[in-house]
């Protein structure tokens, strides 16, 4: 008689964020709330355009002085199927106070649009900051917003204009993110992506060449799912062997929707990070 292989994870499980933190509407309702906030505070210009749809659209938010020599790029999270832009503004408050513009951007979700479209949208996004401020971006997101900073990270600039610069994204922040998109394939998060398994390969920044030189952090939440911090470890680990310049961290206490507090604080380590990789 065989013995029993030891049993896949429960992906399901693992990635269902939302029954994993119970009290999830009241953090949601709490961003919306202080996103709406800081909107009404800030030096800011919402809704400019970098492409032809609704949701192709950021939201800049300005710092009194600039300090910095990059502008910061934040990319919300929704499994690339929910949230936009507007429950996130505040997650600019931290580096605006310590001198850096950061756009907060959105793009189009999918099932309307494949997830490949969605990695295109904020290549387009990166590009038309470049052309209008002429300055390297550093991408930050979440959940499926890390899963887009990494992309932008690792993007063939050339491939997109050759009029861009190599090293446009010179550095990722990437908060939860999802680096290998195939275990979202036998979830109940891929009836909206309608990824197959190849598909889901080719949408991973995992398996694309590493971003040598360049800057990866990885950060998770210490009470985030085994899925998730596995996540996060694995592609600073591939990247990390391929060159490019990795940094693990757990934030204790936080579950995968308090992570990014740290981001709306600015005397936070979180905050002092992200404007570190910008150059403040």
């Amino acid at each position: 008689m065989q013995p029993e292989s030891q049993s896949s994870p429960d992906y399901e499980t693992e990635y269902n964020n939302r029954a994993r933190v119970p009290e999830h509407p009241a953090i949601i309702a709490g961003w919306a709330a202080d996103a709406a906030a800081y909107r009404e505070a800030a030096f800011c210009e919402l809704g400019v355009s970098y492409g032809e749809s609704e949701r192709q659209r950021y939201d800049l938010f300005k710092p009194d002085a600039i300090t910095g020599d990059a502008i910061v790029l934040f990319i919300h999270g929704g499994y690339w199927q929910g949230l936009d832009r507007s429950f996130f503004s505040h997650m600019a408050r931290g580096v605006n106070r310590r001198g850096l513009p950061v756009s907060v951007v959105g793009y189009d979700l999918c099932p309307q649009v494949e997830l490949g479209h969605i990695v295109w949208e904020l290549q387009q996004a990166a590009a038309a900051l470049w052309h209008r401020f002429k300055l390297p971006v550093v991408a930050a997101g979440h959940s499926a917003g890390g899963h887009l900073a990494a992309c932008l990270l690792a993007t063939d600039w050339k491939n997109v204009d050759p009029e861009l610069p190599d090293q446009l994204v010179p550095a990722a922040y990437g908060i939860s993110g999802i680096y290998n998109l195939k275990p979202l394939t036998e979830t109940s998060v891929n009836k909206a992506l309608g990824l197959s398994f190849e598909a889901a390969e080719r949408e991973s920044p995992l398996f694309w060449p590493a971003p040598s030189r360049l800057i990866m952090d990885a950060v998770v939440g210490a009470r985030e799912s085994e899925e998730y911090l596995k996540q996060s470890r694995r592609i600073v680990d591939v990247w990390g062997l391929e060159g490019v310049q990795t940094r693990y961290e757990e934030i204790a206490g936080a579950d995968h929707f308090t992570v990014i507090a740290g981001l709306a604080d600015p005397d936070s380590a979180m905050t002092a990070r992200l404007a570190a990789l910008a150059g403040a």
